[in-house]
């Protein structure tokens, strides 16, 4: 029953900026840490970026540092994902997780996971 649902993807020119957005239901949505995957064709599903329950920690992947901006919203169940400076490597499916661990996340301790938003970037 529960249930992550991403939106924001879509298709931009490199430089570019997108806002994704991930609504849990379903979810006691302050006991998860929350995190962003991304999956590109033929390749394995990686680390984007995580914050914790109550939205003071943060982490990123060194590709997106500096660039993308994960944020949460408690009160409407809501993880936020603000890219900036797209390039066409960040090219991918991005995946909304959630993880009752309250250090990690990472592919082997997510609980749920979300069905995906394309995210396509032209040069």
């Amino acid at each position: 029953q529960v249930q992550l649902v991403e939106s924001g993807g879509g298709l931009v020119e490199a430089g570019a900026s997108l806002r994704l957005s991930c609504v849990a239901s379903r979810l006691t949505f302050n006991g998860y840490r929350m995190g962003w995957f991304r999956q590109a064709p033929g390749q394995e599903r990686e680390f984007v970026s995580s914050i914790g329950r109550s939205g003071t920690i943060t982490a990123y992947a060194d590709s997106v540092k500096g660039r993308f901006t994960i944020s949460r919203d408690n009160a409407k169940n809501t993880v936020y994902l603000q890219m900036n400076s797209l390039k066409p490597a960040d090219t991918a499916v991005y995946y909304c997780a959630a993880t009752t661990s309250i250090t990690v996340i990472r592919t082997s301790n997510v609980n749920y996971w979300g069905r995906g938003t394309q995210v396509t970037v032209s040069s």
